[in-house]
């Protein structure tokens, strides 16, 4: 087949690669020459997903990928077109679909009959019967189900670890017809391998929901479940805190009966997708007074912190402070949503003078955030938070934080017996068992 991603990034490039890894002829678009020429080098124009470099210089050297800025060169006479660009959504979970439509618009002017187009962003409900359709029909002059046919299939994938989530999740798709959901069932097993997977009611592989709504609404609620999820843990973890009761106990005791499944607490929920997402399904349903509820309560977990840090190391003007981890989760170099910007603001307007570390970031990409980036082990602070939980920091100690006297693990993952003469506060924990040092690391988030 001939195949056109649009907009090669975390997701868009790895699906391209893995296409390609299946023998069919693929051609990536976006709009960045940068990353198109990088590209078409065969080198990764970003870091840090796993078995990328490998598969990406293979189908650039097979001929099967290549990139372009050019809609014309990879849409017309496509047999599928996957588009992968993001969707912005504000505070007010108003949807940003500026980029999708310049996108949308620019495939609709090269869009031949015989395509199927398949779009792979996660959407509100009903965008892609209501917006989508009508866009890629009037600037094609195209009938879709007649011309083209136009399905919803959500990727269900984390950077890091996207080409293993491809094979080891059902495939789900939704569209607008009976024939072009069975089209997009053709397609996609052309391009992926699915792992066996006893735990499944049904055979791991391409899944039809029926509509393309049905199929919309499934991404928002598995990633709306784990908000709320989380939401649920952190109210938990506060209550459990006030009342001198260890929550991971009270979870892990929870959890040892098959129908409880309460996720873990923390400073902050991060990344593109459950921080997101809930946003998306508030647009639609303004009324889920539960998932509103959540989402305030995880958005306000990083001033909880500063707060706790606050109530046991006393007045914070002044105090030299560094938060540990600008990336949203351990061991990804992302920021998106990230917890370190709500945890600077919250200590800034405490009069605390605030730097951040992270692993994965140079002094220089810090400094572009706005932080002052802080060196393991020089100058002298008074406390700490931690905000992320990269493997690094379970190996720290006092010494790596010269003269400090109180930190907070946001993430429950240090051992607070390497912490000589600091009071350790973990979030969830009773203070007096904070400072034990007798637990170890949580799953990552």
């Amino acid at each position: 087949m001939r195949i056109a991603v649009i907009a090669l990034g975390k997701i868009g490039l790895p699906l391209a690669v893995q296409f390609a890894s299946k023998g069919h002829s693929v051609i990536g678009v976006d709009i960045n020459q940068n990353v198109v020429e990088m590209v078409n080098r065969g080198h990764e124009p970003f870091p840090g997903e796993d078995l990328l470099q490998e598969n990406l210089a293979t189908a650039v050297a097979n001929g099967t990928l290549r990139a372009t800025t050019e809609y014309g060169e990879a849409v017309p006479q496509a047999d599928a077109v996957v588009l992968v660009v993001p969707l912005f959504v504000d505070d007010d979970a108003r949807p940003d679909f500026g980029w999708m439509d310049a996108a949308t618009t620019e495939l609709a002017n090269h869009l031949t009959p015989g395509t199927l187009v398949s779009f792979e962003t996660t959407l509100p409900v009903g965008t892609t019967r209501n917006r989508w359709k009508p866009m890629l029909e009037q600037g094609s002059g195209l009938a879709e189900g007649k011309d083209f046919h136009l399905v919803f299939s959500p990727e269900r994938v984390l950077t890091g670890r996207v080409f293993a989530d491809l094979r080891k999740y059902p495939k789900l798709i939704g569209g607008l017809s009976e024939d072009g959901a069975r089209v997009a069932k053709d397609f996609y097993e052309a391009v992926l391998d699915f792992d066996d997977r006893e735990d499944l009611a049904r055979p791991n592989g391409v899944w039809d929901l029926g509509s393309t709504e049905a199929s919309e609404l499934a991404k928002l609620a598995e990633t709306t479940y784990r908000d709320v999820n989380i939401g649920l843990a952190n109210q938990f973890a506060r209550y459990a805190s006030e009342q001198g009761i260890d929550i991971y106990k009270v979870i892990e005791a929870s959890n040892s009966q098959p129908y409880s499944h309460i996720h873990r607490p923390g400073i902050a929920v991060g990344g593109h997708c459950i921080p997101v997402y809930p946003r998306l399904y508030l647009w639609n349903d303004p009324a889920a007074t539960i998932v509103r509820s959540a989402r305030e309560t995880n958005a306000g977990m990083p001033d909880y912190t500063v707060g706790l840090l606050e109530g046991v190391h006393g007045n914070l003007q002044g105090q030299v402070v560094v938060v540990l981890g600008a990336a949203y989760r351990g061991g990804v170099k992302e920021t998106a949503f990230s917890g370190v910007f709500s945890s600077v603001s919250a200590l800034e307007s405490r009069g605390a003078t605030v730097f951040v570390h992270d692993p994965m970031y140079s002094d220089e990409e810090l400094a572009n955030y706005g932080f002052t980036a802080y060196t393991q082990g020089s100058t002298p602070v008074d406390a700490a938070v931690l905000q992320a939980d990269h493997a690094d920091y379970k190996e720290w100690m006092s010494a790596d934080l010269p003269g400090i006297r109180t930190l907070i693990d946001g993430r429950s993952i240090l051992d607070a017996t390497r912490w000589d003469g600091v009071t350790v506060r973990t979030i969830g924990r009773p203070l007096d068992q904070s400072t034990s040092g007798d637990w170890t690391g949580g799953r990552e988030r």
